[in-house]
C-alpha cells in the first residue's frame, strides 16, 4: 500500500490555478448573461446594477489587476448596451440609468480592492502569527474562539476549524491560579494579565503554560477582543519540581548530618530531664515513706516529674520534626517559637562553648507562612556556624545574640530574625561567596549550610543577608513576609 503523501507547494498552487479559471468562466457567463438581458430585456430599469454581483464575486479570487480588469469589463459592457439600444435615443432616464450603473459598478470595485488589500493584511498578519511556535488564539467577550494559530494546533491537537466558534474554558477545560473573577479584574483594570494556566490537550494530556492576555477595546472603551499567547512550560516545570525535591533530599541530608554534630548536646538534653524525674521519683517515694507522709512535698515532686517529663519529650519532638522528611508545608509560622524550640537544642552546646545567649524577641509578632521545621533548619545552622566561630576568641566575649522585630519601614513590611555573634567575622571581600555551594571556613565543613539556608529563605520569598559587626562577629538579618491574613 502507497503511503499518504501530503500535498506539496506545486499541488496547492496548480489547485489555486484551477479555482481561479473556474471562477474566471463563471464570471464571463455571469456577465455575458446580464449583458444580454440589460441589452434585450423590454424592462425600463437599471438593470445594469446587477454587474456589481461580477465584481463582488471575482473579488476574493483574482489579484488587483483582475478585479480591475473585471470592474472594465462590467463598465465596457453597459455602455455598449446602452449604446446598442440607445444610440438613436437619447432617453433622459436612461442615460442616468447608464451612470447610475457605472458608479455602482466604479464604487463596487474600489471598495472590493480596499476590502481585499485590508482582508490581505490580516492575512499576512496572521501568517507572521503562524511563525511562532507559541499558542496564539483570539476571544470575544464571550469567551467565543475567533482566531486560532498553527502554534495552537501543534501544543493543543485541535486544529483550526475545530476551535473556532468554541468557549476557551470548556475547550481546554483551563484550572487557572486564583478565581477566574480576580484574573478578569486585573484584566479589565490595566488591560493585561499573566500568569501560569494548565490547559488539556485534545488527547487529555494536561500542559502548563505561561500565559499572556492582552486586552482590545473597541471605540466605546468596551472590552471586545482578548488576544492569548500561551508558551509551553511543562518541561521547565517538571525540572523545577525535580530541582525542588533534589534541594530538599539536601536539606534533609544537612539536617541530619547537624544533629549528628549535636549527639551530645541531644543525649545531655534528653537525659538531663530522665535523670530529674528519677531524682525527683526517689524523692516522692522518701516523703510517702516517712511515718507521716508529706502529701504536699510528694505532690510537689510529682509536678516537677511531670515537667522534665515534658521537657524530655519536647526534644525528642524537635528532633522528629527536624529528621522526618517531607515535603514543605506552608503555614502560619510564630518566629518567636521557631527560635525558642532552636534554643531547646542548643542550651548544652552554649554551655559547652561557654557562650553567653542574648535575646531581645518581639512577642507581639505577626505570624508568616512557611515551613516551621525548614526555618528551624535555617535558625539552627546560623547558631551554630556563630557559636564554633567563637571558639577562636575568649570565652568572655563568646555572644550569640537572636533578636526578632518588625521592619521599620511601611512599604517594605515583614518579620525580621537578626542572629548574630562577636565572633572574629571573615574578610569583607569574601562575603559574596559565603551562600556559595562547598565554601566554607570550617576544616570539616561540607559548605552546603548557608547555601541551602538561603534557598529555604528565598522559597519563603524572603532573603538573607550577611553583614560585619563593627568591632568583629557577624550579623544575618532574615527577612520574611508577613502572613496576609494577619496584616492589619
Amino acid at each position: 500500500m502507497d503511503r499518504f503523501q501530503p500535498p506539496t507547494r506545486r499541488d496547492a498552487r496548480s489547485v489555486a490555478t484551477t479555482r481561479n479559471w473556474q471562477m474566471a468562466i463563471l464570471v464571463i457567463v455571469l456577465a455575458a448573461a446580464i449583458f444580454a438581458v440589460d441589452t434585450f430585456s423590454p424592462l425600463d430599469m437599471a438593470i445594469a446594477v446587477l454587474y456589481v454581483v461580477v465584481v463582488l464575486l471575482s473579488a476574493p479570487y483574482f489579484e488587483r489587476k483582475g478585479v480591475l480588469a473585471v470592474g472594465g469589463l462590467c463598465i465596457a459592457l453597459a455602455m455598449m448596451s446602452f449604446v446598442w439600444m440607445h444610440a438613436h435615443d437619447l432617453d433622459p432616464g436612461a442615460i442616468m440609468r447608464c451612470l447610475v450603473s457605472i458608479a455602482a459598478i466604479s464604487v463596487t470595485t474600489l471598495l472590493a480592492l480596499r476590502n481585499e488589500e485590508a482582508t490581505r493584511s490580516l492575512r499576512e498578519q496572521a501568517d507572521l502569527l503562524d511563525l511562532t511556535h507559541d499558542a496564539i488564539f483570539v476571544r470575544e467577550a464571550t469567551d467565543t474562539i475567533l482566531y486560532w494559530s498553527k502554534g495552537a494546533e501543534e501544543l493543543y491537537g485541535w486544529c483550526r476549524t475545530e476551535a473556532i466558534g468554541q468557549k476557551t474554558a470548556q475547550l481546554l477545560r483551563t484550572v487557572f491560579p486564583s478565581p477566574p473573577a480576580d484574573i478578569r479584574a486585573e484584566l479589565l483594570r490595566t488591560g493585561r494579565w499573566e500568569g501560569e494556566l494548565i490547559h488539556r490537550r485534545k488527547d487529555g494530556s494536561e500542559v502548563v503554560v505561561m500565559s499572556r492576555w492582552s486586552l482590545q477595546r473597541d471605540e466605546r472603551g468596551r472590552p471586545a477582543l482578548t488576544m492569548e499567547t500561551n508558551s509551553d512550560i511543562s518541561e521547565r516545570r517538571k525540572a523545577e519540581d525535580a530541582l525542588h525535591k533534589a534541594e530538599s533530599e539536601l536539606a534533609h541530608v544537612t539536617r541530619v548530618t547537624t544533629m549528628g554534630e549535636l549527639t551530645a548536646s541531644i543525649a545531655h538534653e534528653i537525659n538531663q530531664p530522665l535523670a530529674a524525674v528519677v531524682t525527683n521519683g526517689e524523692a516522692c517515694l522518701r516523703w510517702l515513706g516517712r511515718p507521716v507522709p508529706d502529701i504536699g512535698e510528694a505532690r510537689a515532686t510529682v509536678e516537677r516529674m511531670i515537667s522534665n517529663g515534658r521537657r524530655a519529650s519536647q526534644v525528642v519532638a524537635r528532633l522528629r520534626s527536624l529528621a522526618r522528611r517531607s515535603d514543605p508545608e506552608h503555614r502560619p509560622v510564630d518566629v518567636n517559637e521557631v527560635v525558642d524550640d532552636v534554643l531547646l537544642l542548643l542550651e548544652r552546646e552554649l554551655s559547652t562553648h561557654r557562650v553567653a545567649l542574648e535575646l531581645t524577641l518581639d512577642r507581639s509578632l505577626p505570624t508568616i507562612l512557611g515551613d516551621r521545621v525548614q526555618l528551624q533548619q535555617v535558625m539552627l545552622n546560623l547558631a551554630l556556624n556563630a557559636v564554633q566561630a567563637m571558639d577562636a576568641i575568649a570565652p568572655k566575649r563568646r555572644r550569640l545574640g537572636f533578636v526578632t522585630r518588625r521592619s521599620a519601614t511601611a512599604e517594605d513590611d515583614g518579620v525580621i530574625i537578626e542572629v548574630k555573634d562577636s565572633g572574629p567575622g571573615i574578610e569583607a571581600a569574601n562575603l559574596p561567596l559565603l551562600f556559595n555551594a562547598f565554601y566554607t571556613t570550617k576544616k570539616e565543613g561540607m559548605g552546603m549550610g548557608l547555601s541551602i539556608s538561603r534557598s529555604i529563605i528565598e522559597a519563603h520569598s524572603g532573603r538573607i543577608v550577611p553583614t560585619l559587626r563593627e568591632g568583629g562577629g557577624m550579623l544575618f538579618t532574615v527577612k520574611l513576609p508577613i502572613a496576609k491574613e494577619t496584616q492589619p
